[in-house]
């Protein structure tokens, strides 16, 4: 056995997250406004990083000790493009920035500018959208 063995934090369920704690913090922090805070309660509990796909939304969280969970869908079924317009999608997101698009109507934009997945990266505070090949398309970072 090494020193690594002997060292191992061993992961319980207690340690896990559920959907459960991030469905409240979601319901609680799961706004622009709030996105710092909400991606940090995320890491609180364990979330190191989560994909979320236009294709459903649904999304699969990622923890420190190769925890996986996946959630539910949470919208119709679109389309992704297969190519994206990176100009197309950058002005949609300019669009986006100004408010007043709900999450079913900004995955369907997302989805026809070719965008698969966000990414949310909980140490880094950032937000990474990819394309099918997995090109990074945008990332920002969140306050």
């Amino acid at each position: 056995m090494s020193a690594r063995d002997l060292t191992a934090k061993p992961l319980y369920a207690a340690d896990m997250f559920t959907l459960e704690q991030i469905t409240d913090i979601h319901d609680r922090l799961g706004n622009k406004g709030t996105l710092g805070g909400y991606l940090r309660a995320l890491r609180d509990i364990g979330v190191k990083a989560y994909d979320s796909y236009i294709t459903d939304g649904h999304s699969e969280y990622f923890g420190a000790d190769g925890q996986i969970l996946v959630g539910p869908a949470f919208h119709e079924t679109f389309a992704i493009a297969e190519t994206c317009d990176g100009d197309e999608f950058l002005r949609y997101m300019q669009q986006a920035e100004k408010g007043g698009v709900g999450y079913a109507e900004m995955s369907k934009a997302l989805a026809d500018n070719g965008v698969e997945k966000w990414t949310f990266d909980t140490d880094k505070l950032t937000i990474t959208y990819l394309d099918k090949a997995g090109n990074v398309l945008l990332r920002e970072k969140v306050e």
